[in-house]
């Protein structure tokens, strides 16, 4: 049953997805590191001087294309720790069934940090959107009003 063409496809699929995904991850962990920069960045004075130019339409763009990001953050790390999560946890029970502890421990390990990596990178995704959807929305009101003051 388990032994097909098909199975082995997908399995030789999935162990090559391993490297893979825990290099997006760490490239989505230095993104949300530079999104929270970003957003120090916006809180300390960007959205002032955004206000003050008084373009509506940029301060528009801006502040969706910086949602969107966060937003992705937000969504695809979790994913990417869950993938990484699953994908050494097959032959970690696989080296279980053979006695082999040393190999499920190292699939274990590998499985819970990218768990942790993915749900932290969530969650600073998530934060970050939150914020800036209220400073964006709060920009966006002043500049309809005419509110150009920093």
């Amino acid at each position: 049953m388990f032994d097909g063409v098909l199975v082995q496809w997908i399995h030789a699929g999935v162990s090559w997805l391993l490297e893979p995904v825990l290099a997006a991850l760490a490239v989505l962990v230095a993104l949300a590191v530079w999104e929270m920069g970003q957003a120090l960045g916006e809180g300390f004075g960007g959205l002032a001087r955004l206000r003050r130019t008084g373009d509506r339409e940029r301060a528009g763009r801006v502040g969706r294309r910086r949602i969107e990001r966060a937003d992705l953050i937000a969504r695809v790390g979790p994913m990417l720790g869950l993938m990484g999560t699953l994908i050494p946890l097959g032959p970690g029970l696989a080296a279980l069934g053979r006695g082999e502890l040393e190999t499920l421990a190292r699939a274990v390990t590998v499985a819970f940090d990218t768990t942790v990596m993915g749900l932290l990178v969530g969650i600073v995704g998530f934060i970050l959107g939150r914020v800036r959807r209220r400073w964006y929305d709060s920009l966006l009101d002043a500049l309809e009003a005419g509110d150009v003051r920093a």
